[in-house]
């Protein structure tokens, strides 16, 4: 310290030390040496990993047995079924009981048809159903109704759906006077694919970003044209995915048909007359004693089986679309 024009300054060396080295200290007080750094190493014997492991082995197995009836059953049917199959299999119609030859061409079409009257009836009905809930009463009391109503009916028993048409159709022949016919089996199917169709149509909507919406409205466009021109081509791709789906599961039902369209060994003779279908040959054929009939119905479930496999892969293709 000296005196420099009357003030005092003070003169202060300080020696450079090495730097400071910080290390964390434990709970118990100790800093913690080279065994920590070889904690951050997964350690299998420690029992946490061996719970881990045990536990995933566990939970691999358990998908297995999920996955294994799945695989059996197509692989039981591709070894019954797909040993029978050839061209006049797909093109004739089915023998008389205990005569032999014959095909499966009349359930064929016949399940083409009903599926497709189905999907006429259900498709219009069930986008236009989901517009209403995604667009116009999002969360009002009726649209709550309306998608309670939805989950109870998708978890209805098919048969129940069968037993309702033939009562409100079949037994009044409300049709020309026609009682079973393909109309009221492709009305009993459609019933069954309405909740499919209703609830993707509803959520597809939703995941539509409400921007394009707010734009094609700042533009001058209706909500109509907003709906017809943005949203609905934006949501295209999980809609088309439901109503794939929709069909994949009506054209398996069993029940429904038995109830309205009955069955047909003869070709399609019109919508308003009894027809053939693949599901209820399969059911019909399966419980005679006789071989011919038997094969029959092990290559229509193959046919069957098959159709619904391709319905839903292109289905997860849909979907695979929409993520990209």
């Amino acid at each position: 310290m000296y005196w420099l024009n009357g003030l005092c300054v003070v003169s202060a060396y300080v020696t450079p030390e090495s730097p400071m080295t910080t290390t964390p200290i434990t709970s118990s007080g100790h800093r913690p040496g080279n065994t920590a750094k070889s904690s951050l190493h997964r350690q299998p014997n420690l029992p946490r990993n061996r719970w881990n492991a045990v536990f995933t082995i566990l939970a691999g197995l358990f998908a297995a047995i999920v996955v294994l009836p799945l695989l059996l059953v197509l692989a039981y049917v591709v070894i019954k079924g797909g040993s029978s199959m050839s061209l006049k299999l797909l093109t004739d119609l089915p023998p008389a009981p205990g005569m032999t030859g014959g095909g499966i061409g009349n359930a064929i079409i016949g399940t083409l048809i009903v599926s497709l009257i189905a999907a006429l009836i259900a498709i219009p009905i069930g986008v236009g159903g989901g517009i209403y809930l995604a667009e116009y009463s999002k969360s009002g009391p009726f649209a709550s109704f309306v998608r309670f109503g939805t989950n109870v009916l998708s978890g209805v028993p098919s048969i129940i759906c069968g037993v309702f048409v033939y009562g409100l159709i079949v037994a009044t022949r409300i049709f020309f006077d026609q009682s079973y016919s393909a109309m009221a089996g492709g009305i009993a199917l459609s019933v069954l694919m309405l909740p499919t169709i209703i609830k993707t149509t509803d959520e597809g909507l939703k995941l539509v970003p409400q921007e394009l919406r707010w734009g094609a409205i700042g533009v001058g466009a209706s909500k109509f044209v907003t709906i017809t021109r943005i949203t609905l081509p934006t949501a295209m791709k999980p809609i088309a995915t439901g109503i794939v789906l929709s069909i994949a599961r009506a054209a398996g039902e069993t029940a429904p048909l038995i109830f309205t369209a009955l069955f047909s060994p003869f070709w399609p003779e019109g919508l308003f007359s009894p027809i053939a279908s693949m599901s209820v040959l399969i059911y019909n054929f399966a419980i005679m004693p006789y071989d011919v009939q038997i094969a029959l119905a092990w290559a229509s479930s193959f046919v069957l089986v098959m159709m619904i496999l391709i319905m839903n892969i292109f289905a997860r293709y849909l979907g695979s679309l929409n993520r990209i």
